[in-house]
């Protein structure tokens, strides 16, 4: 038995406690490049522990909805940014942490050209795209030691579109 989480829009307001929505939004901050650029200027608090930011470059394979989540994990050490390199939407998983354990997680369907930064320590699902390819830029920690700690539910829960 599953148990069910409906999907909503990603929006600013509703991931704050979990980390950046990475999107084009008001006004750019300053015209760049003989003024046919528009800059979004620092769109994502990007924080680590000992080490360095590094870019990779992730290709997963697409998933679809319902889709079954039995686990979360977290990088105590850094914040991770996924931004995808396509215009396809994407399934965002987040959970509060609750002295160590994920919470009741929460589901978010991205739109297009929207990216997202979970913050240092945040749980969260596996990078889900939705559609193939799955080619995502990732910002995230490089360095020495363990950034990572995963938490598998006991019964899974069924993430259906909302």
């Amino acid at each position: 038995m599953s148990r069910q989480i409906v999907a909503t829009p990603l929006t600013a307001a509703a991931f704050a406690s979990f980390g950046d929505v990475i999107e084009l939004s008001g006004d750019p901050d300053k015209i760049i490049n003989q003024g046919q650029c528009g800059r979004y200027h620092d769109r994502a608090l990007l924080e680590f522990t000992d080490g360095r930011a590094g870019i990779s470059l992730f290709n997963a394979n697409p998933r679809a909805l319902p889709y079954v989540l039995d686990m979360v994990e977290r990088h105590p050490e850094g914040s991770q940014a996924f931004i995808p390199m396509t215009h396809q939407p994407f399934l965002v998983i987040v959970a509060p942490d609750h002295d160590g354990v994920p919470g009741d997680p929460q589901a978010f369907l991205t739109k297009p050209g929207q990216a997202v930064n979970y913050h240092r320590g945040t749980w969260h699902g596996v990078l889900t795209p939705l559609h193939a390819p799955g080619l995502f830029a990732v910002v995230d920690l490089i360095g020495e030691g363990a950034n990572l700690e995963e938490h598998w539910f006991d019964t899974p829960y069924e993430v259906v579109a909302g």
